[in-house]
């Protein structure tokens, strides 16, 4: 079975190469067709044990998206990965420091030792395709703790948690294997929104053998009135600011509009100076399919845009264990409404998983 999962993550490999070497270009004057013209499918809260054994496994699988779900509070030891533990870790990731330590090995490690899996995989999958890591912060950025966009970045303290914390940790973790922020941008010194509208997204030469991080609000940090600073606008501020100081490269994610809204969902919600932060938007799929909101306009501004729960979109199928004929007829759907990515709990099904299509 794992052999047979491999597979998938090499197929899925060389169908994102050939798809985007062959479309015309959609976006910009690049010269193939590029990481924001394609629609492929992910896994939502990819990190469960009941999902799969190890984070390997998910990756072999063929996914083009997985999921972690992070708690930052001080009531608990550095940043944790678990869906309703605040205070400790219960995951499949089993801090590997080299691919033979991938599987096997004691697991519920924190974020570092799911870092470490995806390095040790990267090494082991030279060229895979871009793989786009969604991390939810369930509380958010701890601030007072220091656990804010910067942190994300490097190497984390006991008590850091914000985003310069958060940058460290992953680019001590995964180096020159994620695609940053300043990737996108270059030498242009522009913004995001910018880059995307000008020169678009990089070729599939370009991404592959890489991660793209994003980053979404928790659901217990939009419930909590206390919390005026979400991981959205708490990161694009960090990213305004790594910019104006000319230190861009230092940020590794990309925060995401979160919840699907008719126009320029940007507009209503945040500052002016933060807005071209943001190139990334992820909302319900059904949300966009029922008429109100334009999907076109995404894909014409190179935005990417994630569609989740893509089993309720009417007429609904099964979340977990649908026909992979229905499950291969609703991703074709959203992808001619131009989701950049679609996910569901299709753990069983690697030939979804590994399915890449022209976008739009």
């Amino acid at each position: 079975m794992t052999r047979s999962i491999r597979t998938n993550a090499v197929a899925a490999a060389v169908t994102f190469a050939a798809l985007t070497a062959a479309a015309p270009p959609a976006v910009g004057s690049a010269a193939v067709q590029t990481y924001a013209d394609t629609t492929s499918v992910g896994v939502h809260n990819t990190y469960e044990k009941t999902s799969f054994p190890y984070l390997a496994d998910a990756l072999d699988s063929g996914t083009a998206l997985i999921e972690l779900d992070v708690w930052t509070n001080s009531a608990g030891p550095g940043w944790r990965v678990a869906h309703e533990n605040p205070v400790g870790n219960d995951n499949n990731c089993a801090g590997a420091r080299s691919p033979s330590e991938l599987r096997g090995g004691p697991r519920d490690t924190g974020l570092e030792g799911c870092m470490s899996d995806l390095r040790a995989w990267h090494d082991a999958n030279p060229g895979h395709r871009p793989v786009l890591v969604k991390v939810e912060l369930k509380d958010g950025f701890t601030a007072m703790c220091g656990v804010g966009p910067h942190e994300f970045d490097t190497a984390s303290a006991s008590c850091g948690r914000g985003p310069d914390e958060f940058d460290a940790l992953v680019g001590d973790r995964l180096g020159d294997a994620v695609f940053r922020p300043a990737d996108l941008v270059g030498d242009s010194g522009s913004t995001l929104d910018a880059a995307v509208r000008e020169r678009g997204w990089p070729s599939a030469r370009a991404t592959a053998g890489k991660f793209v991080f994003e980053l979404i609000p928790g659901t217990v940090e939009e419930k909590n009135p206390l919390d005026d600073l979400w991981t959205d606008r708490h990161y694009a501020t960090h990213l305004r600011d790594l910019a104006a100081e000319g230190d861009l490269a230092r940020a590794v994610a990309f925060p995401a509009v979160h919840g699907a809204e008719a126009g320029d969902p940007r507009v209503a919600r945040y500052d002016p100076t933060l807005r071209p932060w943001f190139v990334l938007f992820d909302g319900d799929a059904s949300a966009y399919v029922d008429g109100r909101i334009d999907t076109r306009w995404y894909h014409d501004n190179g935005y990417l845009l994630v569609m989740t729960d893509a089993h309720r979109v009417l007429p609904v199928i099964d979340g977990v264990h649908p026909a992979v004929r229905d499950a291969r007829a609703r991703v074709r759907m959203l992808a001619e409404r131009s989701a950049s990515v679609v996910t569901a709990d299709w753990t069983q099904l690697p030939r979804v998983l590994s399915t890449v299509l022209p976008r739009g």
